[in-house]
């Protein structure tokens, strides 16, 4: 079955960076498009990122600048460079994956970016 596992979450200063990852496994990896979303305390979940199985990435307008998506189709990893990180990108951070009209998440990985 599809599993999504995150990993790289972790409590950072504000301006610094982190790496977060995503192991695929149960599909064939490199024919989905695959995202990041987050959902903060008491809000919404939010797109954060998307990339084409080729490696196009799409950053919806409030993420662009900060964020870099990248994928390892080798090694059926997603990745989530978050650079210059600020107190309102705290959130848990969700890998996803659409497929056959259903969607797949993981279990998210926790960010916190705070003094």
């Amino acid at each position: 079955q599809v599993q999504l596992v995150e990993s790289g979450g972790d409590l950072v200063q504000p301006g610094g960076s982190l790496r977060l990852s995503c192991v695929a496994s149960g599909f064939t990896f490199n024919r989905y498009a695959m995202n990041w979303f987050r959902q903060a305390l008491g809000k919404e979940r939010e797109l954060v990122a998307s990339i084409s199985p080729n490696g196009g990435a799409y950053y919806p307008p409030s993420m662009k600048g900060r964020f870099v998506i990248s994928r390892d189709n080798d090694q059926n990893t997603l990745y989530l460079q978050m650079n210059a990180q600020r107190p309102e990108d705290t959130a848990i951070y969700y890998c996803n994956v659409y497929m056959s009209g259903s969607d797949y998440w993981g279990q998210g990985t926790q960010v916190t970016v705070s003094s």
